[in-house]
């Protein structure tokens, strides 16, 4: 990551001085918010032990992520969904997509499609409390998050609903390769509306995932894995995914996000739904 977005990351500033979380001076806490190890009584080791200084950036993660359970009534609701469609869909027309756009066509974009034609029903998802107001987003600006060696970044895909797929998958690629190599800039990672994350690459079943402030909402995608189902009266192998949607109950209803995350599944089940925009 560059110096300055190091630095600005450290210090919890965002670009033109908007704090990701309140407070009039435009940035957060001092990273050194924690208390000093000095100060906490002696420990007895069970064995041998490392320790190792937690970095700012390190120490600026671990901060956001606990304001974001202070502040937010934040609660996860859960839905799983039949990946069959999507993958026969990528399945047959995988070649032709690499051959046309030079890029693989992943899960990622069908994600974000499905979850912006959500957004575009149930507003509130896409909103933000600023104060005593609620603001509602009539731009779509998703964030992908990446894990790398320094800690968890959330790369915004600008404007993702004017996107194709190709395009989606394009910045995917893109800001994950830059995510690895620390060449992001906090510009690139600011300004989101709504987050995806997918720890279903990691392996994991089924999370929690935890609020990106001051966004509403989160989605997390898990692994696919083949599960017997109920189709018709009958019991049926299917590629199935967890999903669970975080969000805020201050500006969302319960009813509100169980609606968001059927769509979500509906327009998964059936991808025609998103290409011809019904």
């Amino acid at each position: 990551m560059p110096e300055d977005a190091l630095k600005a990351a450290a210090e919890g500033i965002w670009p033109e001085g908007h704090a990701s979380s309140g407070g009039a001076a435009g940035k957060l806490a001092p990273a050194s918010a924690n208390i000093s190890s000095e100060l906490l009584p002696p420990r007895q080791p069970g064995g041998p032990e490392e320790i190792v200084p937690m970095s700012r950036l390190r120490q600026t993660i671990a901060r956001r992520l606990k304001e974001a359970q202070n502040t937010a009534a934040m609660l996860t609701t859960f839905n799983d969904v039949d990946m069959s469609a999507v993958m026969a869909l990528r399945k047959s027309h995988q070649d032709a997509f690499v051959k046309k756009y030079g890029i693989k066509l992943g899960f990622m974009s069908f994600f974000a499609k499905a979850c912006i034609a959500a957004l575009q029903e149930l507003p509130a998802v896409n909103a933000e409390i600023y104060g005593n107001d609620l603001i509602y987003k009539n731009y779509y600006n998703i964030g992908v998050a990446v894990g790398t060696e320094n800690g968890l970044v959330v790369p915004v895909i600008r404007d993702a609903d004017r996107m194709g797929f190709a395009q989606i998958e394009s910045n995917i690629a893109d800001f994950g390769q830059r995510a690895r190599d620390g060449k992001l800039s906090m510009a690139e990672m600011s300004g989101g509306t709504f987050t995806i994350s997918n720890g279903g690459i990691y392996g994991s079943m089924l999370s929690t995932p935890i609020l990106n402030q001051p966004q509403s909402a989160i989605l997390g995608m898990h692994r696919i894995e083949d599960r017997p189902v109920a189709v018709n009266g009958e019991v049926v192998i299917r590629p199935m995914m967890y999903l669970a949607l975080s969000y805020d109950h201050r500006i969302i209803d319960g009813r509100e996000a169980v609606t968001f995350l059927v769509k979500v599944k509906k327009n998964i089940e059936d991808p025609s739904r998103m290409l011809f925009e019904v």
